[in-house]
């Protein structure tokens, strides 16, 4: 229930499935992710859940969204499957998970660790890191893209997109898909336009002082 509890029980996991596929008129989903951690979440119930959804051929894979590693580790306890997927928010502004590896033993803000570096934990474990609001800077403060607030931003992402035949959207997808963590990028984006430059970023490859230049022009520091 929005905005009242999250509810991973085995039973809410099963009812849910069973609306979804309902729902999309489908016999099974590719991926279920559990959304956000259960504060009372009792991982063995999970597992049920999993192995039920998994044997009557319902679900193929599983994942979670908006969990630190040590959550993860906590449901792969109980659960056999793996985890294939974790879905962050990430973009160039909010790229926290990237900052706190670079400002390493520092005293600035971005040295603070707020996800139990999630990222090289995803990395080691092989668990595939999706991408939400890649474009927002904040928690849902805006779009960071011809955004006033980031002008240095805008402009180099204007003359790379230049450079490589695209526009700003397309440069700002391809800074996330430079990373060597393989993320998949998650756009709720309805705009033709926007997805046409998403397909097209998964073609360029920026170099290294380019996205450098991009994650300075974030608002973020090289110590």
């Amino acid at each position: 229930v929005p905005g009242v509890m999250y509810d991973c029980s085995k039973e809410h996991i099963l009812e849910s499935v069973d609306g979804i596929l309902k729902r999309l008129q489908t016999e099974y989903l590719d991926v279920l992710l559990l959304h956000r951690p259960d504060a009372l979440v009792e991982p063995e119930e999970v597992a049920e859940a999993f192995d039920l959804l998994e044997s009557s051929g319902k679900v193929r894979h599983f994942g979670v969204s908006n969990h630190k590693p040590s959550q993860i580790r906590l449901l792969k306890k109980y659960v056999k499957q793996d985890i294939a997927a974790d879905q962050l928010q990430f973009s160039i502004p909010n790229s926290q998970m990237v900052a706190n590896g670079m400002e390493v033993n520092m005293l600035t803000e971005g040295a603070a660790d707020r996800d139990g570096s999630v990222l090289d934990f995803c990395r080691l474990e092989d668990i595939t890191i999706q991408t939400w609001s890649p474009f927002q800077y904040g928690f849902f403060e805006g779009v960071f893209l011809g955004n006033p607030k980031y002008a240095e931003l805008n402009r180099i992402l204007e003359e790379l997109g230049e450079k490589y035949g695209t526009g700003s959207t397309g440069i700002a997808s391809a800074w996330i898909m430079r990373h060597p963590a393989n993320m998949q990028l998650i756009a709720g984006t309805m705009k033709t336009s926007r997805l046409k430059e998403i397909c097209e970023a998964s073609e360029i490859v920026l170099t290294r002082e380019e996205w450098y230049r991009i994650y300075l022009a974030g608002g973020h520091i090289l110590p």
